[in-house]
């Protein structure tokens, strides 16, 4: 039986979309696959609020996140964190001989503009990384009080990891001066997982093209010199069936709305959290909840083990707490093509799973 999946990735991904994973290859080399990739970009521009250029790496998010901070820190980097996945940032600058600080928040709790600033007055880096949304504890950072700050730091560079986030929250790239913001397809897009994307500023490259070894698979000169001079194409072999089903999906996405499909994250967000504060308790800052996300401390008394059983014999998927919130939260995601019907199907069927249970406890 299948398991309809509310994990933080992978998704739940419509039929018509896998089955555009299943058309036929073409050359790499050639006019159509330039003019798919340019279709794609030009969509993803769209969707991301951004002018600036886009590539495409056949890797998860991790790649173009381990890419940026070869090619863009030539001083050090200040790495803000405030979760797993923000530590992992900081992993990758130690595992690749980049000069780092790692600058972390307590678990729950979002990245202040205090930070940042009293980082970067320092005058010792060059390049930040910020988490715009933290599956691991449920928690977005406010980018609008972030990018007031950094804004007035132009040498930096600024990388933010919207892995978990592109397409179901707002972001408006431009207007939040980010220059290189990563994502991936596996979560709010609503693909399959295998390529990330990622917007890149002029001036980002041009700093780049002066740094060495900064790698060759995710070397961001690389891929926008395949980007500019081929043109819209890719310097390896690319996933053409995952080209395939973005540019369908980014169709879709258009067509919804950028906004509206906001909005509806916003709305299934808000009915999660209020199944939460009813049934359990919400682990992160009230003030800062993600929108695509939502972990819940497990205050049922059934360890999550049992319940997840219960639930997967009911079709249904959901992820446990990630790393030290483990067996002490889970988590339930509500991203991409999710419905409201769905989601509510989902939490009424939780409530009742969590009732039996606690009766066979009693019996």
């Amino acid at each position: 039986m299948h398991k309809r999946l509310y994990i933080p990735g992978p998704v739940e991904v419509r039929q018509d979309v896998l089955d555009k994973m299943a058309t036929p290859m073409i050359g790499h080399r050639t006019k159509e696959a330039s003019a798919l990739q340019q279709s794609i970009s030009e969509k993803l521009q769209k969707v991301m609020g951004t002018k600036n250029k886009i590539v495409l790496s056949t890797s998860s998010g991790s790649g173009l996140m381990e890419g940026a901070v070869r090619c863009f820190t030539a001083k050090k980097a200040a790495v803000f964190s405030i979760g797993a996945f923000g530590d992992r940032w900081y992993k990758m600058c130690t595992a690749n001989g980049v000069p780092a600080d790692l600058f972390q928040s307590e678990l729950g709790q979002i990245t202040t503009p205090e930070m940042i600033d009293n980082a970067l007055k320092t005058g010792e880096y060059d390049l930040i990384t910020i988490t715009q949304n933290e599956t691991s504890t449920g928690i977005r950072n406010p980018m609008e009080k972030l990018a007031e700050v950094y804004k007035k730091y132009p040498d930096v560079i600024v990388c933010v990891d919207t892995v978990s986030s592109m397409g179901g929250d707002y972001i408006p790239v431009d207007e939040l001066g980010i220059d290189v913001c990563i994502t991936s397809t596996q979560k709010c897009l609503g693909l399959p997982p295998g390529m990330s994307i990622a917007s890149v500023t002029d001036r980002a490259i041009e700093k780049a093209k002066t740094i060495p070894n900064r790698g060759l698979y995710f070397d961001y000169v690389e891929l926008v010199k395949f980007v500019d001079e081929k043109p819209y194409q890719y310097p390896s072999t690319p996933s053409e069936s995952h080209m395939f089903a973005l540019d369908y999906q980014l169709d879709r996405i258009l067509e919804e709305g950028v906004m509206n499909r906001y909005e509806r994250h916003v709305k299934l967000a808000n009915i999660v959290r209020d199944w939460a504060r009813k049934n359990c308790e919400l682990y992160s800052d009230p003030d800062n909840l993600s929108n695509t996300v939502t972990c819940i401390t497990n205050t049922t008394g059934i360890p999550f083990a049992e319940l997840n059983k219960a639930m997967q014999a009911k079709g249904y998927l959901i992820s446990n707490g990630y790393g030290a919130l483990k067996d002490k939260t889970f988590r339930i995601a509500h991203m991409a093509d999710t419905t409201e019907e769905e989601i509510n199907s989902l939490l009424k069927d939780l409530e009742e799973t969590i009732a039996e249970l606690k009766a066979q406890t009693k019996a």
